[in-house]
């Protein structure tokens, strides 16, 4: 794929993960006022965050990145890819139902493990409850990302990007039309889960046959493909079981003191904006690029794409974080507060939003790193970082909790995240040249350094003039986004970035 051609496929799963984001941000606005950090609004962050979790072994945290190198070096040499895609989605279907009504089963024991804090109150009954009905989802979502990794392998990026914004939109209406049905705004919400899980499927399916390709629903066969993509996907989803423990160990911090989970959910949904238009979109699209770039030894390529994808995240991400580093307040405050969602909310939120700010960049470069192992077929390296960085993270959330509170679980993540890239960075050298810098790129990012540098200078005069002409929050938080803008622009249209990513 040339350069052209993937920051345009970047900026259409950019855009259209923009778009789900700000939708789940509505969805986030309206949960906050309608239960604020309530009991029923902690409740159903763990419900809802187990298909979630679960969905990371076996959709985008392992088998696909097993699934689509393999799909993508088939579809190279015209090599049975179809037939392969077919037995990949059969096996998955076969297991992910049984492992569903097990997981239903053996609901208060996840709800346990999430949030052994619930025990005792009425945050656990509802969580099992909640639980039981949403986590279904999996099934749908599971199937309908390997549907979407296949889409990608056939450079089709739209509507795998847009599906999410399906179930942000289900949600939303979920609960403002329940209530006016009669019908309680959590129990609309719960079950909008699962009927969200089936449209994004029947979208991403839809999708895939009108490119020609057709997966139909089948016994699975144990052939040495699906073999050899279990072996590769074993140690990616044993990564992504350490990610999953990382979270687990910060739920587990947080559901000590009430009120956190919703805290951190909350500030986990604003970092995840530039995380997911960005981090998402490069690893969405840089991950099969890089495979046929590697499969057809074309190591040029393979470097000029890394690096473009580098200089896209960096323009991006770098002023996101001084926003997020220091002005949370305010964001969270013109976001959140209002209804049920207190002042003593927004003050510890914006606490928990400002460290996982700090970390922003590394979650974002893990997202370019780890492509290049993937591309090769290596998930075992990745893994074994994982494991490191796992134990990094269950150290710091446990040892500083009688220190910052539930603020250890944030300051865990975002430590362990500069970890896990640290090993990555210094592995990659050795494995391949694509992640070695150009000098112009090395310059592009000397200059997203230095322009959100000033525009975190912008900061304290835009606050100083809000408070003495006695503007509103909103108005204040307009004119950061617009010096944020103006700086993001600047920097998109500059002569040396433009020339890297239209190459």
């Amino acid at each position: 794929m040339k350069i052209g051609s993937l920051f345009k496929s970047m900026s259409s799963v950019g855009g259209w993960t923009l778009l789900s984001r700000v939708a789940g941000f509505v969805r986030e606005i309206l949960f906050a006022a309608l239960f604020g950090s309530s009991a029923t609004a902690e409740a159903f962050q763990v419900a809802f965050s187990l298909p979630n979790m679960f969905r990371r072994f076996f959709a985008e945290g392992a088998l696909n990145m097993a699934y689509i190198p393999l799909y993508s070096k088939k579809l190279e040499q015209d090599d049975g890819a179809n037939a392969f895609a077919e037995d990949a989605f059969s096996a998955l279907a076969t297991f992910l139902i049984v492992f569903v009504v097990l997981a239903s089963v053996a609901m208060p024991a996840l709800v346990w493990a999430m949030a052994s804090g619930f025990v005792g109150d009425e945050r656990f009954d509802l969580a099992v409850d909640f639980g039981r009905v949403c986590f279904p989802y999996i099934l749908f979502i599971s199937l309908a990302a390997l549907v979407s990794g296949t889409l990608n392998a056939h450079g089709r990026f739209a509507t795998a990007a847009a599906a999410p914004v399906l179930l942000n939109v289900v949600l939303i209406a979920a609960m403002w039309f329940g209530p006016r049905f009669g019908l309680a705004a959590e129990i609309a919400l719960i079950w909008g889960v699962p009927i969200a899980g089936v449209l994004q499927l029947a979208l991403v399916w839809g999708a895939l046959r009108r490119t020609g390709v057709k997966l139909d629903l089948r016994l699975p066969k144990w052939t040495p493909e699906l073999r050899e993509l279990a072996i590769i996907a074993a140690p990616a989803a044993l990564a992504g079981g350490v990610v999953q423990i990382n979270l687990l160990v910060g739920r587990q911090v947080a559901s000590q003191f009430e009120g956190a989970i919703q805290w951190l959910a909350v500030a986990d949904r604003l970092y995840q904006l530039p995380l997911g238009v960005v981090g998402i979109a490069i690893g969405v699209v840089l991950l099969p690029s890089l495979s046929k770039a590697l499969a057809a030894d074309d190591g040029k390529t393979a470097q000029e794409t890394f690096n473009a994808s580098l200089v896209f995240a960096s323009v991006l991400v770098m002023p996101a974080t001084a926003a997020l580093i220091l002005i949370p307040n305010p964001l969270v405050e013109a976001l959140f507060e209002r209804g049920a969602f207190n002042a003593t909310d927004t003050e510890n939120t914006a606490k928990a939003l400002m460290i996982y700010g700090l970390g922003l960049p590394a979650f974002v470069a893990q997202k370019l790193y780890q492509p290049s192992y993937f591309a090769r077929s290596d998930t075992k390296t990745p893994f074994r970082f994982a494991v490191v960085a796992m134990v990094a993270n269950a150290v710091l959330a446990i040892g500083l909790m009688p220190l910052f509170g539930f603020i250890a679980a944030a300051i865990a993540t975002t430590g362990a995240a500069y970890l896990m890239l640290g090993l990555l960075v210094w592995r990659a050298r050795t494995i391949g040249n694509e992640t070695r810098l150009l000098p112009e790129t090395t310059t592009s990012l000397l200059m997203s350094l230095a322009g959100s540098l000033g525009f975190a200078l912008t900061f304290w005069p835009i606050s100083n003039v809000s408070e003495n002409l006695g503007l509103n929050v909103y108005v204040e938080v307009l004119a950061y986004v617009i010096v944020g803008l103006i700086v993001t622009a600047v920097l998109a249209i500059h002569p040396i970035n433009r020339a890297i990513l239209r190459r």
